[in-house]
């Protein structure tokens, strides 16, 4: 059951990911230049109370955790995240490849 919902999870962010490249090819059309949503300015408009949360507590771990990491990964597209983690989704729920020589049955 829950490798079920992980890879509904996993098709769902993967499907997303898609409408975002979708979106942001659209934009970059129309503008007649590279354009896309990157992931602090879609955190801004969604959780930004979080977004002011994550700072001191990236931080408070690791001084380098927050500037050269965070920063970084915030700067991303958005449709890279999404991707990224629904593939990482699909192989973490994967089944295992059945063994040579051995029988399958009981």
């Amino acid at each position: 059951m829950i490798r079920f919902l992980l890879r509904a999870a996993a098709l769902l962010l993967l499907a997303s990911g898609f409408v975002a490249l979708v979106l942001d090819g659209t934009r970059s059309i129309a503008a007649d230049t590279l354009v896309w949503l990157d992931a602090g300015t879609l955190m801004q408009s969604f959780a930004a109370p979080r977004l002011a949360q994550l700072q001191p507590a990236a931080e408070r771990l690791s001084p380098l955790l927050w500037d050269p990491v965070l920063v970084t990964a915030l700067k991303g597209p958005i449709f890279l995240h999404l991707s990224v983690l629904g593939a990482f989704l699909l192989l973490l729920t994967r089944r295992s490849a059945p063994k040579i020589g051995y029988s399958s049955r009981p």
